[in-house]
């Protein structure tokens, strides 16, 4: 098989199952830090229908401690090595072109990239170099994480002129012209729901209703991660409990699928791929 993750969308729209090796991600940070704990949940999305496994050694909220390139490798490598090694497919969640290179060393075959290559002046030239490695390249604004929310609006009120998927398409453009040609050829692009867009359902919904229109705007597939973001958290409650926040992330998801998007991520892999099962054939 090429090492090139290649999208039939004849086929099944495509799950990419979360992984957090951090002690500090907003949702699960802590529960699977240890290697053994990680490749057991990793294996139990795979076994529950992921196509991917996207795993991430740094968190990217605001409120998480960034980390360098030796500590996320420590946390990441030997997590991806045996999950090649079972069989899975993996992604690597990374900003970090020299821990993209290690993952992909690992048996990553997608460097997966909240940030475009804006946190990393590298990462381009790294996907470049990563022959047949498929490329996400997600949006936000800001060089790093900090930045990203900082410049975020503080409140619903305060967000006056909501982010559209065309200024996505325009900024992500951006992005992809940095790439050669061959490696624009094997890059999906993420609209980034919750990063730098605040906690409005509205404005990250509309992004998720858009994905066929940014999809068609710059040539790539589309992959939406909504799972367990503020958004939702503010649509159905701020605290609401966990299967409720899974739900509504689902729910996220099946809208991004009507909207045009052909890969999804999400933590909760068994619930969404019932609801798949359901709205594929209806």
């Amino acid at each position: 098989m090429s090492a090139t993750v290649r999208l039939d969308l004849r086929q099944r729209i495509m799950v990419m199952g979360v992984v957090n090796v951090t002690p500090d991600s907003f949702s699960d940070g802590g529960k699977y830090l240890g290697v053994e704990a990680a490749v057991a949940h990793g294996m139990q999305l795979w076994r529950d229908g992921a196509d991917i496994l996207d795993v991430g050694g740094e968190a990217t909220n605001p409120k998480a401690k960034p980390i360098d390139a030796d500590e996320e490798c420590r946390r990441v490598l030997p997590v991806i090595e045996r999950l090649v090694k079972a069989g899975a497919r993996v992604s690597v969640d990374t900003t970090k072109a020299e821990v993209a290179r290690a993952a992909v060393r690992a048996g990553a075959k997608i460097v997966n990239d909240v940030s475009g290559g804006l946190f990393d002046g590298e990462m381009a030239r790294a996907i470049a170099e990563l022959d047949g490695v498929t490329y996400i390249a997600g949006h936000l604004r800001g060089r790093t994480i900090a930045e990203v929310f900082a410049n975020e609006p503080a409140g619903l009120a305060l967000l006056q002129r909501p982010i559209t998927w065309r200024e996505v398409a325009a900024e992500l453009g951006e992005r992809l012209a940095e790439l050669p040609a061959e490696a624009r050829q094997r890059t999906w692009v993420d609209p980034g729901v919750g990063f730098g867009k605040g906690a409005d359902p509205d404005v990250n919904l509309s992004l998720l209703r858009d994905a066929g229109e940014l999809s068609r705007a710059v040539g790539c597939p589309v992959v939406v991660g909504p799972s367990r973001k503020r958004f939702l958290k503010t649509l159905v409650g701020l605290e609401p409990d966990p299967i409720t926040l899974d739900v509504a992330s689902v729910a996220a998801c099946l809208a991004a699928v009507r909207g045009g998007a052909q890969v999804l991520r999400i933590h909760n892999v068994a619930l969404l791929r019932t609801a798949l099962a359901v709205y594929t054939k209806v």
